[in-house]
């Protein structure tokens, strides 16, 4: 008896051990996962505006302020394709998002725009050339007339870009938000209202006539 009682102890003091490893294993192999900083007012570096027609008439200019300090290279990116002076991608395409269509937009959701290359949401380019990495997910879905890269997965940012008109924060962690609008928005819910659909194609042609940088110099002018 005293035999089995023996085994018994042995065998229980063995399992501790043995779950004390894999706990100790498990606590230590891996690191602790460094949460992002949240970006609650990031700096305004750069202002580019989209000039839109709707239907072949004029509806208005939108400037969007963008976060250079926080996402350089999606900023970069941006601003490059508003200028359009990188020329032409390695598809032929112009890098410029001038004459190109706002193709898909949904009442209560976003605008969304920046396919250089079809028109059509299926295309798109970058001043890298192809798709590149997600820098950052730093600043957040934090209110309406947020401006975010479209993607198809992650590390897959191209030219595409949406601008929400509502506080869209289940996308947070999805898509590098890289700036905002801070004159114009009234044109971007005229959008929304006047071309939207609930299938996101547009019944209205709503094309960036023309698109640029604003220089510092000219900003209290903008304001």
């Amino acid at each position: 008896m005293s035999r089995d009682l023996s085994v018994l102890v042995r065998s229980r003091w063995l399992i501790l051990v043995f779950l004390a490893a894999v706990f100790f294993f498990y606590a230590f192999s891996f690191p602790p996962r460094v949460e992002e900083k949240v970006e609650e007012d990031p700096e305004i570096t750069h202002r580019v505006f989209l000039d839109v027609d709707m239907d072949n008439q004029r509806l208005g200019r939108i400037v969007i302020g963008l976060f250079g300090k926080v996402v350089p290279k999606t900023t970069e990116n941006f601003r490059a394709l508003c200028t359009g002076e990188r020329g032409k991608g390695a598809r032929g395409k112009s890098l410029h998002y001038k004459k190109t269509p706002f193709h898909r937009i949904i009442p209560g959701f976003m605008i969304q725009g920046g396919d250089i290359i079809y028109g059509d949401g299926k295309g798109g380019d970058s001043i890298y050339g192809g798709t590149f990495a997600d820098e950052n997910f730093k600043i957040k879905q934090s209110h309406a007339g947020m401006v975010a890269m479209v993607n198809s997965g992650p590390d897959s940012n191209g030219s595409q870009f949406f601008i929400t008109t509502v506080k869209a924060s289940w996308l947070d962690g999805e898509h590098v938000v890289f700036g905002k609008v801070i004159q114009g928005m009234d044109n971007v819910y005229a959008i929304e209202g006047g071309a939207g659909t609930y299938s996101g194609k547009p019944r209205k042609k709503v094309i960036i006539a023309d698109s640029g940088e604003i220089p510092k110099s000219k900003w209290d002018e903008e304001s």
